[in-house]
């Protein structure tokens, strides 16, 4: 009988089985940041312990940087302290650390790629959620909390309950106008936030294929907002194209070697699932979240649910949501005002993601009520965006040009929603507070829908805009 790629990698890395049942993983890399490491490190120093493979593990700053004002010492006295704390504990304990003014700084997930860090077969982990993001090139990363930063410091291992398989299968070709976030938000939205639960996501069809590794990881990056520990895509050519040439990855012949194993990490075409599920991706459309998780959410010519519309355990989450996001059941979620736009985020602040954007923006200008501002997720993907001219386009078009960082997506930076607005986000969640407003309200969508709402001053389907672009 085969054996999945999660079967492999499990295989591979496990150190044994735990008395108590969860399996004790070595994790291959280990990737940090300011927020979940100040306490991890100090119990380190309680306990008299050194960071077993200082090798194994890299560390960035990203979520509490400004975006804006960059300069040290930042205003906010408490992410001065947290960016202080990490320099400091980087350097006691031997580990590379891409700090502010460093030209690989950027968000965790998305510079982890880019460096070559990132590659098929490894286990990962890092204390943020959406690390299932590197599951994009045939890894199984997992989003790990504080304490569990403290024992992959210490030991290079974890304790983790094994893991059931789901692969969904998106078959067919992605509609113009449809874009990997829409993938992501529909598999969300018909499995459930806690769908996955007990397992690990394998993406695969031709629609996911035929993906940029950019798409596959904005698709991968969202798996924890369905449930699943883990999701990820088997590794192929389009995954090694990416990775040639990366500062990390193999050199020479020793890229053709790992070619060779990488591939053999790849589910096998015999191997048994605990589920199935298939979408066929003809029948997709622009998405759109109304309420206050990602799995609330419609095609962007939808009507929001009425709470007779769901199963009677679901219909209180829905009265709430509808109430917190001042919408009425039944009403369409197009043409909602907005107040601010934001593109970014580790979900969609790559360089594609910015080029699809700026294809809606060119010869436009965003509404005259709107802020807008667009974040790239590293500064090499700041520096090639102003290469090929994109930063003109969107300051052209009214929005904000800024640094790299998480910014909008978590309220952890001088970006911030106010009061009661509403945002079109890029981001990946859109739980109360999570924009930085108690009573702030978050629509997400894809990158060029955000840029759509921007331009029109409301929520729009990208797709009457495209008419007028070339294919």
């Amino acid at each position: 009988m085969g054996k999945t790629l999660l079967q492999k990698v499990w295989d591979l890395h496990k150190v044994r089985t735990l008395p108590t049942g969860p399996t004790q993983l070595f994790i291959g890399l280990h990737l940090i940041h300011e927020v979940t490491t100040p306490q991890a490190f100090d119990a380190l120093r309680q306990r008299g312990l050194r960071v077993a493979r200082p090798d194994r593990t890299f560390a960035t700053v990203d979520h509490i940087v400004p975006t804006r004002q960059r300069q040290r010492p930042f205003l906010d006295v408490m992410a001065e302290d947290m960016i202080a704390a990490l320099e400091r504990n980087c350097r006691e304990f031997g580990i590379p650390l891409y700090d502010i003014g460093d030209d690989r700084q950027g968000i965790v997930h998305v510079i982890g790629p880019e460096l070559g860090l990132t590659q098929p077969g490894m286990t990962i982990a890092c204390g943020d959620s959406h690390t299932s993001t590197h599951g994009a090139f045939g890894a199984v990363a997992f989003g790990i909390g504080t304490s569990q930063v403290r024992d992959v410091l210490a030991s290079q291992c974890m304790a983790i309950e094994p893991l059931k398989v789901r692969r969904i299968r998106v078959v067919g070709r992605l509609p113009r106008g449809v874009y990997a976030k829409d993938v992501i938000l529909t598999i969300i939205q018909r499995l459930g936030v806690g769908g996955g639960n007990g397992y690990a996501y394998e993406y695969a069809g031709d629609a996911v294929e035929a993906m940029s590794m950019d798409e596959r990881m904005t698709v991968c990056n969202m798996s924890i907002e369905g449930g699943a520990r883990v999701g990820y895509v088997n590794p192929d050519e389009t995954t090694f194209k990416y990775l040639e040439g990366r500062p990390f990855a193999p050199q020479g012949d020793a890229f053709a070697r790992a070619r060779t194993w990488w591939q053999s990490m790849a589910s096998d075409a015999d191997a048994v699932y605990d589920d199935e599920v298939e979408i066929r991706a003809a029948e997709l459309t622009p998405v759109v979240t109304w309420g206050v998780n990602p799995g609330q959410s419609i095609g962007v010519g939808e009507r929001m649910p009425s709470p007779g519309d769901v199963a009677p355990g679901e219909r209180q989450a829905v009265v709430d949501a509808l109430d917190f996001m001042g919408f009425a059941a039944g009403s369409r979620i197009e043409a909602t005002p907005i107040d601010v736009a934001f593109i970014g985020s580790c979900t969609n602040g790559r360089l594609s993601d910015l080029e699809a954007a700026a294809e809606i923006v060119r010869g436009h200008h965003v509404a005259p009520h709107v802020k807008a501002l667009v974040v790239p997720g590293s500064d090499a993907i700041r520096r090639t965006a102003e290469e090929r001219g994109l930063h003109e386009v969107f300051t052209d078009a009214g929005f904000e040009w800024r640094g790299a960082g998480c910014s909008m997506c978590l309220g952890m930076n001088p970006d911030k929603l106010e009061g009661r607005q509403i945002s079109a986000s890029s981001s990946n969640r859109n739980f109360k507070g999570r924009q930085g407003s108690p009573t702030g309200r978050t629509l997400l969508m894809s990158p060029a829908m955000v840029a759509a709402a921007a331009i029109a001053g409301e929520v729009v389907d990208v797709r009457t805009m495209l008419e007028s672009v070339p294919a």
